[in-house]
């Protein structure tokens, strides 16, 4: 019986996955913190016209260029449009989600043919990643992690205490646009592997499983990232079961995103529970006197 992670293109799936655990685990923790849940639905969305333009200039490895460029693009635009005060920022957001992703649509029209190159990165082909790939990956995990390492306790500041951030000195512009270019460059990381569709799942759901356990921001990103380490592993190794065993067609990244999404509801009575112990607390400290409290 042939051993699924010791072929190849198994060990190079897992290896790619276990690079994006490293940086949405981290990152999923300030989409949930922000609410930032629509703004990174629409980073996955307007990288197409990137994915689109970079294909059509440089074929497959003109792909990420393009992405990226895409990505960091409508970062700018979205903080400017959201600091204009013109636009809510759903409304700012909808509008540069529909404008790119259009832009995107019409540039495919225009082919002879709606491409298997191109309908990958809707949905992703996280079993063809190649070692270069996995490199790529690595080099915008580690500026990924840099960005939050630089200015994690800055953004955490802004997040919970705006106006305490912006009398401190710091450029509250400057702090949004910094989170918008860090998610963008998860979801170009991403997008490859798991597609602009299923790539949200992975900035949503492991903050909003990890809440389900703690408070703690630091322990929500520790544990995001074994979620996703273990939906990685759990979702590949049903795909391979179901398609080698039983012949049925399942594919890898679906399956990871499912597993995910799977281990949120397993969670989600506990986080009910724990909410429940926490407004009791509060509401018991409440009837108790100022004395007793103290004493």
């Amino acid at each position: 019986m042939i051993e699924p992670f010791t072929v190849p293109f198994m060990g190079r799936a897992l290896a790619e996955l276990a690079l994006l655990a490293l940086i949405c685990g981290p990152v999923s923790v300030f989409v949930f913190a922000r609410r930032l849940s629509f703004v990174s639905d629409a980073l996955t969305h307007t990288v197409f016209p990137g994915v689109v333009i970079g294909f059509l200039a440089g074929g497959i490895e003109g792909i990420v260029a393009g992405a990226l460029v895409a990505g960091v693009v409508t970062a700018v635009v979205l903080t400017l449009l959201s600091r204009g005060g013109a636009l809510s920022d759903d409304a700012s957001t909808a509008v540069v989600l529909t404008a790119m992703f259009s832009i995107g649509v019409v540039l495919v029209s225009r082919r002879s043919s709606y491409t298997a190159d191109l309908t990958s990165f809707l949905f992703g082909r996280i079993l063809t990643v190649t070692p270069r790939q996995i490199g790529e990956t690595a080099a915008l995990a580690v500026v990924i992690l840099g960005l939050l390492l630089i200015g994690a306790r800055a953004l955490m500041f802004r997040t919970f205490d705006p106006a305490g951030a912006a009398a401190a000195g710091f450029r509250i512009a400057w702090l949004d646009l910094l989170l918008n270019i860090i998610v963008a460059l998860v979801v170009v990381a991403a997008v490859r592997a798991v597609g602009t569709i299923l790539v949200v799942a992975l900035l949503i759901v492991p903050a909003a499983a990890a809440r389900m356990l703690t408070s703690r921001l630091s322990l929500m990103a520790v544990i995001g990232t074994g979620l996703i380490l273990i939906a990685a592993y759990g979702g590949l190794l049903a795909s391979w079961t179901a398609s080698v065993d039983y012949g049925i067609s399942l594919t890898s990244a679906s399956a990871v995103v499912l597993l995910l999404v799977l281990v949120y509801l397993l969670l989600f009575p506990l986080g009910a529970l724990r909410s429940r112990r926490n407004h009791r607390r509060i509401a018991s400290d409440a009837r108790r006197s100022p004395h007793e409290l103290v004493g």
